[in-house]
């Protein structure tokens, strides 16, 4: 009788199970920045954690009303070197955020500085909160 651990389909298995695992420890891991959200009178302001990303390597876009943002860490292992333990396997941030209608996409300003990312999304002007006058 043939050994059940060593017939085609289970070698076949392990062969299968081996090239996925390598292929998954060869994918990226996107790390999700902490962000901290509060509103101004008139804007809302996300400031968002990203150490080791330089203005350089970070990419913000609205693409209809989701605001994306992306960074990566310009720290690469030399060529013939690797490692031998990582901490942190990732080199990339990711957070998308979804906004409303209240927001006006168009005059979004941003500012990285020491690995903080602000940035300020500016309610429309038809939609902020104003005083009215009242006439005696």
């Amino acid at each position: 009788m043939a050994n059940p651990e060593t017939t085609p389909s289970n070698v076949e298995r392990q062969s299968v199970g081996a090239a996925s695992q390598r292929r998954a420890n060869q994918t990226e891991t996107v790390l999700r920045p902490p962000v901290d959200i509060y509103e101004t009178g008139d804007s809302i302001v996300l400031r968002a954690d990203m150490p080791g990303v330089a203005k350089d390597r970070l990419e913000l876009r609205v693409d209809g009303n989701t605001l994306h943002i992306e960074g990566s860490i310009g720290v690469a292992p030399q060529a013939q070197m690797a490692a031998l333990y990582a901490d942190v396997r990732s080199t990339s941030y990711r957070r998308q955020f979804v906004l409303s209608n209240e927001f006006d996409s168009g005059r979004i300003e941003a500012n990285l500085q020491n690995g903080v990312l602000t940035v300020k999304i500016p309610k429309r002007a038809e939609l902020r909160p104003r005083r009215i006058e009242v006439q005696s």
